[in-house]
């Protein structure tokens, strides 16, 4: 398995997304600012964000990915015309429940928005009215966003990695085409727009994942829906897994709400911001690795190959910790120019750039626990087991709600981001011990050697980044041509003093990359004749 390459794929154009995404956020807060028009669309678009971790990113792929492997490797069975049936069967239940839940929650549209914010903070009933109206225009994505997954999990499968990887990009590029091209002087104009483009952007993502379904010879038929036990197991599988995968999510819902309610107008704002840069590596390492991982290792469990799959779980998590650690350690210690060179210019005042990169310091402290999850997980999942996934979720999200509650009056914007770093420890913790238990997962000698010499280094990292960050604070705050070479300044120095600091330290040699590279065997190729 090439998991390096794969990762390195996947997180690659997930990366571009995410650049894209910032570059959207950054026009955003130009024609928007941070206020009551800003905290409105950012919780109207809350809930179609958290489907689409839940399932384009999680729950749907996770309970669906496994079960297509086993009829596709069926040994008695007729190998991907199988699979494909199965899809269909799934498709033809899915469709009808996604469009009854479309239309219950356009009905339902003011109790969501009133439980997604609060009420807000001392507002009108002319501007909460404008807020449900944001919350209808959005909430077809969720639709949309879930039809996709269905497309995306059958081309990763077939380790057409790609493909479901760029579709977000979709969602990027058709925001920032709203926000350049039907942006107003009356930033609740702009808003509005926006909120109509992520439901345009579902549909743009669903037409690219058909398409590119059709061309790898995946052709899906419309059936009468019919709960067969295959059906019914994946049903029974996707409800705990969805709390399971998006237990940061849903954490970080009940965080905007919590803000809405409590906070000042612009704090939603300066919470999503902070999270939208902690998201970069994120989608950079966790998503990469957790697209890459599950099948692997469920292909590697279906054929009795257990060593192997605690080899690969081994490599994933050394991966991830690699990657991980120097994004936290720079993201927490030098949050204030990079938020001020994205973010900081037009209605995005000064004080808003220090309040963003405050929520980033605390949002990155669970950095590593974020993408450790996703490493985690999939060693559940490939055994089909997503109940004590979401066991440990819930834990987790009532650790977040005690956790939000008790800090977020004295550190006001900061207290959301902090108890959801805390609830995501505390969740990876569960699931590492559980892991280890259960003789699932055992740290290698290797692993053993290299954790606590990454962490050094990157600790060597933001000591000479902290040093160094002041001389570059004069030009965030100029053109974009200043900011960008800022930050690539920032980043490149980063990169350089971490990779030195892991050969001096012995965290990682070319050799261990070696390891990482060794190439899989070849995905079954889908025979269109076959095709039922």
């Amino acid at each position: 398995m090439n998991l390096l390459k794969a990762t390195g794929t996947i997180g690659g154009l997930t990366l571009a997304s995410r650049v894209l995404g910032l570059v959207r956020d950054s026009l955003f807060a130009r024609y928007v600012g941070a206020g009551f028009a800003s905290d409105a669309f950012l919780i109207a678009f809350r809930l179609p964000n958290m489907f689409r971790a839940l399932f384009a990113e999680g729950a749907f792929a996770s309970a669906f990915i496994p079960m297509f492997n086993q009829k596709v490797g069926d040994p008695d069975g007729r190998g991907l015309p199988d699979g494909l049936r199965f899809a269909e069967e799934a498709l033809a239940v899915l469709l009808p429940t996604l469009i009854v839940l479309t239309i219950v929650l356009e009905v339902l549209a003011w109790p969501v928005t009133l439980l997604l914010s609060g009420g807000f903070n001392g507002i009108s009933p002319e501007q909460f009215a404008f807020a449900v109206t944001l919350s209808r225009f959005t909430i077809p994505y969720l639709m949309l966003i879930s039809l996709v997954s269905l497309f995306g999990g059958l081309l990763n499968s077939l380790h057409k990695f790609w493909v479901n990887a760029a579709a977000p990009i979709l969602l990027n590029l058709t925001l920032i085409v709203a926000v350049v091209g039907f942006h107003s002087a009356d930033p609740l104009v702009t808003a509005r727009n926006q909120a109509i483009a992520v439901s345009v952007s579902g549909a743009l993502q669903l037409v690219w994942l058909a398409w590119a379904c059709r061309q790898n010879g995946v052709s899906l038929k419309l059936r009468a829906p019919r709960l067969n036990p295959d059906v019914r197991k994946l049903m029974a599988l996707i409800w705990p897994a969805a709390a399971g995968a998006g237990a940061a999510q849903i954490n970080l819902v009940i965080s905007t709400a919590l803000a809405a309610t409590l906070l000042s107008h612009g704090s939603v704002t300066y919470i999503y911001m902070a999270d939208r840069l902690n998201q970069l590596p994120l989608g950079l390492i966790g998503i990469g690795l957790g697209t890459v991982l599950l099948p692997t290792i469920s292909r590697q469990l279906g054929s009795g190959q257990v060593e192997a799959a605690q080899e690969t779980q081994n490599r994933g998590m050394e991966l991830a910790l690699l990657l991980t650690l120097p994004a936290t350690v720079a993201l927490v210690l030098c949050g204030e120019p990079i938020a001020a060179a994205l973010f900081g210019y037009g209605r995005f005042s000064a004080t808003d750039t220090h309040f963003t990169a405050q929520a980033l310091a605390a949002f990155s402290i669970g950095l590593p626990s974020y993408i450790l999850v996703k490493v985690l997980t999939p060693g559940f999942y490939a055994r089909q087991d997503t109940k004590t996934p979401v066991r440990y979720a819930t834990i987790s999200m009532v650790v977040n709600l005690v956790g939000n509650l008790v800090l977020i009056v004295p550190l006001q914007h900061m207290g959301p981001p902090l108890a959801t770093a805390i609830a995501s420890t505390v969740n990876v913790a569960m699931l590492y011990r559980t892991l280890r238990l259960r003789g699932h997962f055992t740290p290698d000698a290797r692993l053993r050697h290299r954790a606590p010499r990454l962490a050094l280094a990157a600790l060597a990292m933001g000591a000479v980044l902290w040093a160094g960050q002041g001389l570059l604070m004069p030009y965030v705050h100029g053109g974009w041509a200043l900011r960008i070479g800022a930050l690539a300044v920032l980043v490149s120095a980063g990169v350089v003093v971490y990779g030195i600091a892991t050969l001096v330290m012995g965290a990682f040699t070319r050799a261990d990359i070696a390891l990482l590279t060794r190439r899989r065997p070849a995905a079954p190729t889908p025979n269109p004749s076959n095709n039922t």
